[in-house]
């Protein structure tokens, strides 16, 4: 079966995700419609396709432990020079977001992995693009505010196209939740592969 790329994030739902996957677009960033908005919760991680049964298991299991929380975004900062990112902070939200990645990334679970950078949940705007760009970014976006209630998390996969689709959704609690994410900039997030 082989390996797959996976990542498992929050989506940004509408009308947010698609303005900011458009705004990244505008500054430049060639990767914007292959990575639906969204804030991570476990960065791209190579596994075993006969292990996404076990996978989804557990994050399930995460899910099911979990309740709905309040999210807000506001203003943007960056990880330059350590980092090309110019992103929308999440203001409100963070700690619920910390605690659901150490769940995903477990010792006990089948997703354990070491993080390159201590944790910090944003919504990337500009990734790896012209300095000048990343400044627009970071200008433009300054004064950026939505606000949601987060009720569910996914897991995605990265194509061979290098499109992220969502493989499955994550409701909190006994099934409740938000529904599900619109697709954002024409691709279908419900394809069989992922996004984040």
């Amino acid at each position: 079966m082989g390996t797959v790329t996976l990542g498992v994030s929050i989506a940004v739902p509408e009308p947010y995700g698609n303005l900011l996957q458009e705004r990244r677009a505008s500054f430049g960033d060639p990767a914007a419609f292959g990575i639906p908005t969204h804030v991570t919760l476990l960065p791209p991680t190579e596994a075993e396709a006969a292990d996404l049964p076990a996978i989804e298991a557990h994050l399930a299991q995460i899910a099911t432990a979990g309740r709905p929380f309040p999210m807000r975004l506001s203003g943007t900062g960056t990880f330059r020079p350590l980092s090309p990112v110019v992103f929308v902070q999440v203001v409100e939200g963070a700690s619920a977001c910390s605690w659901l990645q150490k769940r995903v990334r477990e010792a006990s679970g089948p997703l354990v992995r070491e993080l390159q950078f201590p944790y910090h949940p944003h919504v990337t705007v500009a990734h790896g693009i012209a300095e000048d760009a990343m400044d627009r970014a970071y200008a433009e976006l300054s004064s950026y505010e939505a606000a949601w209630t987060c009720g569910s998390f996914a897991l995605y996969e990265q194509g061979a196209d290098s499109v992220w689709r969502k493989i499955n959704e994550f409701p909190f609690g006994a099934g409740g939740g938000a529904p599900a994410v619109p697709a954002q900039g024409g691709f279908s997030v419900d394809q069989p592969s992922l996004q984040p």
